[in-house]
């Protein structure tokens, strides 16, 4: 198992008119996770596709909303990989408010595609090594 974490801030112009950090920018959390997580192990999503012509694009996204996120609150972002990579990489999120109560949490699954030949495969060796010694 790898986990990270990330703190952010909720801005003024993510939230509603209620205050409550809008649910569209969950995804955006989620992508601060993941991009924040896999840089955490060495390698970037800006390598990935620049240098080892991979991109990671999201397959599947379930999303809970338990409790909200308010404006100027500093969020965590949890990112879990509780198994290695084969053909999906699987991230779960879980989101804490200042208090350190879930808000949110979700499960997110992303494919490899080799930009070269524009066609699925495995997990790439790169990240394959950098796990490994996680799992």
């Amino acid at each position: 198992m790898y986990e990270y974490s990330f703190h952010k801030r909720v801005r003024y112009a993510e939230t509603d008119k209620m205050g409550y950090l809008y649910y569209g920018h969950y995804a955006k959390l989620y992508e601060i996770g993941r991009v924040e997580t896999i840089r955490s192990l060495g390698v970037s999503y800006k390598q990935l596709e620049d240098e080892h012509r991979i991109m990671m694009p999201v397959l599947n996204m379930e999303v809970r909303y338990m409790l909200p996120a308010y404006y100027d609150e500093m969020i965590e972002i949890r990112s879990i990989l509780h198994e290695m990579p084969d053909k999906l990489l699987v991230f779960h999120h879980e989101l804490y408010n200042e208090d350190e109560k879930l808000i949110n949490k979700a499960c997110i699954k992303l494919m490899f595609v080799d930009m070269k030949l524009n066609k699925r495969i495995s997990c790439p060796e790169i990240l394959k090594n950098t796990l490994s010694p996680y799992f």
